[in-house]
């Protein structure tokens, strides 16, 4: 999954956000966070950087129920995502600062429709396609336990 280029301009290091509550993602090498979901527990690896966020979960063949994988932008945007390369079906939840679900979109794999958040947006969760509407978790939800802007 890599976001549109467009979109993706803000660039810098968002790495800055990220506390000392991060591991290293055995897999990836990218830092991983808890976040939270109501009572559901998410383990997020986190693309903080223009090449991690381009990379995305592409050519991954399977990924466990409750883990995903965050991206944090500096800059709040229209941030829009395509799933060239990405082989999982995905769903996407687009997170205002506070953590609130803007909107989720469901992603076919292999495809490059663009999906786009319906306001400008500094973070973007992706699950397993289907995760979102399995909890029961719709726009105005929260996600707790985001990286917090500078």
């Amino acid at each position: 999954m890599r976001p549109v280029l467009p979109f993706l301009l803000a660039g810098g290091c968002a790495v800055a956000f990220l506390t000392s509550a991060l591991a290293q993602a055995p897999a990836s090498g990218l830092p991983v966070r808890q976040l939270t979901a109501g009572m559901y527990a998410i383990k997020a690896a986190i693309a903080a950087t223009p090449e991690s966020r381009e990379l995305g979960l592409m050519y991954r063949k399977n990924m466990p129920a409750n883990e995903g994988m965050l991206f944090v932008f500096e800059d709040k945007a229209g941030h829009c995502f395509w799933m060239k390369n990405t082989d999982l079906p995905l769903s996407i939840a687009f997170l205002a600062d506070d953590g609130a679900i803007v909107n989720i979109e469901d992603m076919a794999p292999q495809t490059e429709d663009n999906h786009c958040p319906r306001a400008a947006v500094r973070y973007a969760l992706e699950m397993n396609k289907g995760w979102f509407a399995q909890k029961g978790l719709k726009a105005g939800a929260k996600i707790g336990g985001l990286p917090q802007p500078r």
